[in-house]
């Protein structure tokens, strides 16, 4: 059957010459019952990408769609400098909530190795694109956020994807006693107060550290 994982798992396999999935397992550095998971929800997490490419140069749009060869070669010191960063379908909202959380990858963005290394885990970091003005003037509709998953520890006026129940949205978290607060740039929105109770319901995603936009 041509499902997603079944054929991001023939193209993995026939590249590397493996013939189960515990070996895919093994190789991935995670669980059977992770590639188990995978295959029955049909999906390929990113981080699984990025870890083939890091260990081996395949590329994450050839595992995905097939687009170009199977394997990148660096050919000089300043392509190996750079790591692509998938970006991801999940859009944050900069209002009241998106239900938009898939973790599907759309494509991917090479930044500078050193870069990243500087502002966090590079092969944690997915970028997302922001809907909403309740974060203007520093984060407009339509921008693209980079989100560093490896970084949830709260820092007071730091901005954060966060997910709360089923939605995500994109905010400054500051930490008061026995309660958690959102906060928007934009004046228009009011803070959200987060009880202890209700803070059992939140995500943090991950801070996002920089912000592309596209100029009309």
């Amino acid at each position: 059957m041509h499902t997603k994982f079944n054929i991001f798992y023939e193209r993995a396999a026939g590249a590397l010459n493996i013939s189960s999935h515990s070996e895919l397992a093994d190789l991935l550095k995670v669980n059977r019952s992770a590639i188990s998971q995978a295959r029955r929800k049909d999906s390929v997490p990113a981080n699984w990408l990025l870890e083939l490419f890091r260990q081996f140069g395949l590329s994450p749009h050839w595992l995905e769609g097939g687009d170009g060869p199977a394997f990148l070669k660096a050919d000089n010191e300043q392509s190996d400098a750079f790591f692509p960063v998938p970006k991801v379908q999940a859009r944050l909202c900069a209002g009241g909530g998106s239900f938009e959380v898939s973790a599907q990858v759309e494509g991917f963005c090479s930044f500078q190795k050193e870069w990243l290394h500087k502002k966090g885990v590079a092969d944690r970091m997915v970028l997302m694109d922001v809907f909403g003005n309740s974060m203007t003037p520093e984060i407009k509709d339509g921008d693209t956020v980079l989100v560093d998953q490896s970084q949830k520890d709260i820092f007071a006026g730091s901005i954060y994807a966060v997910g709360i129940e089923d939605t995500i949205m994109v905010k400054r978290i500051e930490k008061h006693p026995h309660k958690l607060v959102l906060l928007s740039d934009n004046k228009e929105y009011a803070p959200i107060f987060l009880t202890q109770g209700e803070m059992d319901s939140v995500r943090i995603i991950g801070k996002v550290l920089w912000i592309c936009r596209e100029l009309n």
